[in-house]
């Protein structure tokens, strides 16, 4: 592995390890009510954009990074829609 995919693998890992204790505080307690729904819409398909510039270049640590934060941020959007 070169330096560019440790570096890539890296930063994938800890944006994504940072993201997860947050979602599973709001899984765990349902309160979304600091959450700005334009702000959070606008963070899903960014992330989402992002997957899909991961898919298009074949970059395995893009790729997995923004499937599990896409598939997270998308859960919390659902549930800042479900429970206003």
């Amino acid at each position: 592995m070169q330096l560019i995919d440790w570096i890539g693998t890296l930063a994938a890992f800890l944006t994504t390890a940072s993201f997860v204790p947050q979602a599973w505080h709001t899984f765990r307690t349902r309160d979304v009510s600091g959450i700005s729904l334009g702000m959070y819409s606008f963070f899903t398909v960014g992330v989402a954009l992002w997957l899909a510039y991961g898919i298009l270049l074949q970059a395995w640590p893009i790729i997995i990074a923004n499937l599990i934060t896409t598939s997270l941020a998308m859960m919390i959007l659902v549930m800042k829609l479900r429970y206003r």
